[in-house]
């Protein structure tokens, strides 16, 4: 991977992105409790095919039950979620099943096989719940791993690597079945800045080389803001991660959730320049000056 860090570029003509008219995800008037603690009330959103949300809050503010209603693992108390024009929240297991064959989940903590090698790890999924031949699971393993720069590895075991190219190899392990729509749970909790950006580098190139649909649930707001902000571009056969220009931010939209509630939905620039009491005390308490 060659990833590459340059001025912003001046504004120019907006290019207009294609609006799919069946979003990736739906929710609609959503309700959630444990008993009585109520984690979601009344949510409706949509993310559309191709863009990105960045899901932010405090810790329980239901960001992690929301990618667990997407997957169908939890179900709603009342409301609506359809994932691809797919109504879930009523769906029995074995169609749930087939919706989830084409998510992408990367997991907070990695949960890679420690026994498996990197390439058993990331074709898994082809392994046991496709009919692909051997040798094309290998191919599809060797690609992704050259997408994200880890061709070298595919031999070792996880405990041979440092903790961001393992979690590197979680996310071509999550992109390997080709999924539309790809979960992301804290994915650089935990890293250390440098580290932390390369993993950041890799969804962004998912977004925008790949177009694949994500959502992004993550307490570091360095790195959100930098998701948001910046964009893959192929230049001469090579990759570059360049500051995205003004006119370009509305392809990472963020979302926080308060009290149970949507209490913020719109662009980084929007969310930075919010006059509202909530967020200014949880950007101020939870991210670096700008």
């Amino acid at each position: 991977m060659i990833a590459a860090y340059a001025e912003p570029v001046a504004a120019s003509i907006e290019i207009p992105r294609l609006v799919h008219a069946t979003p990736a995800v739906a929710f609609e008037k959503v309700c959630f409790a444990f008993d009585d603690h109520v984690v979601l009330q009344d949510v409706s959103f949509t993310v559309d095919k191709g863009s990105m949300k960045i899901l932010l809050g405090a810790s329980g503010a239901g960001k992690s039950v929301l990618l667990k209603l997407i997957l169908g693992l939890l179900r709603p108390d009342s409301g609506r979620i359809f994932v691809d024009g797919q109504r879930i929240d009523n769906m029995g297991e074995r169609d749930l099943l087939r919706t989830r064959a084409n998510i992408g989940m990367l997991f907070q903590q990695n949960a890679l096989f420690d026994s498996l090698t990197v390439a058993e790890n990331v074709g898994y999924r082809l392994y046991e719940e496709t009919d692909m031949p051997r040798d094309q699971v290998r191919r599809r393993v060797e690609e992704v791993l050259r997408f994200i720069g880890l061709e070298e590895c595919i031999d070792r075991l996880p405990a041979a690597l440092s903790g961001g190219q393992r979690r590197r190899v979680a996310i071509a392990r999550a992109i390997a079945a080709r999924p539309n729509l790809l979960l992301f749970d804290d994915p650089t909790s935990g890293l250390d800045p440098i580290i932390a950006t390369t993993v950041s580098n890799e969804i962004i190139k998912l977004r925008d080389l790949e177009s694949v649909t994500s959502i992004v649930v993550t307490h570091q707001l360095r790195d959100a803001f930098y998701v948001a902000t910046h964009e893959a571009i192929r230049t001469d056969g090579c990759v570059e991660i360049i500051e995205m220009r003004q006119t370009q931010l509305h392809d990472a939209q963020f979302m926080v959730l308060h009290d149970g509630r949507i209490q913020f939905e719109g662009s980084a620039a929007a969310l930075r320049s919010s006059a509202d009491p909530y967020l200014r005390d949880f950007l101020y308490r939870t991210a670096p000056p700008w």
